[in-house]
């Protein structure tokens, strides 16, 4: 198995900034659980809710994570709703598959892993995640680039910057 990236918090003010519920900040960011796999076969890497999420059908939310990943070179981080909760509440991404690419370790933001959900329910279920429980996981995967590539660009943001 490849060892390629490794996962820290985000700063407490970075955190704050990207919080935007009311509650004890300093509680929730000392209880952020770096993202873990469950057992030796998972491919997948559960991040855990920092705080109680309740979701109506059709309700969306942003959940800032504290998570950012430092990742080598030639390598991608994919986020994932968890299965179960895909499967029983048809939880989605905003965006369906959430890409982390290597070089978002380094934005202003320093990296800091957001997850947009929203509740697509068709059968009126709400979707509650406690503090602490895996909510999305992300899997990393290699992949490659043309041999004409020439791609000199810079990141710096999150959301839709390599398109600004």
């Amino acid at each position: 198995m490849k060892r390629i990236a490794k996962f820290e918090k985000v700063s407490l003010e970075q955190f704050s900034k990207d919080c935007s519920i009311s509650a004890d900040i300093n509680s929730i960011y000392d209880n952020i659980k770096l993202p873990q796999r469950a057992t030796k076969g998972s491919a997948g890497y559960d991040f855990f809710a920092p705080f109680d999420v309740t979701l109506k059908p059709g309700e969306g939310i942003k959940v800032p994570t504290g998570i950012r990943a430092k990742i080598d070179d030639g390598f991608v981080l994919k986020i994932y709703p968890r299965s179960g909760l895909g499967f029983k509440f048809r939880l989605q991404l905003d965006n369906t598959v959430g890409i982390i690419d290597g070089d978002y370790y380094n934005s202003d933001n320093e990296g800091h892993i957001m997850v947009k959900l929203t509740n697509d329910s068709r059968s009126d279920k709400t979707v509650e995640i406690k503090a602490g429980q895996g909510f999305v996981q992300g899997i990393f995967l290699e992949y490659g680039i043309t041999v004409d590539d020439c791609c000199e660009g810079i990141r710096n943001g999150g959301f839709g910057s390599t398109t600004k």
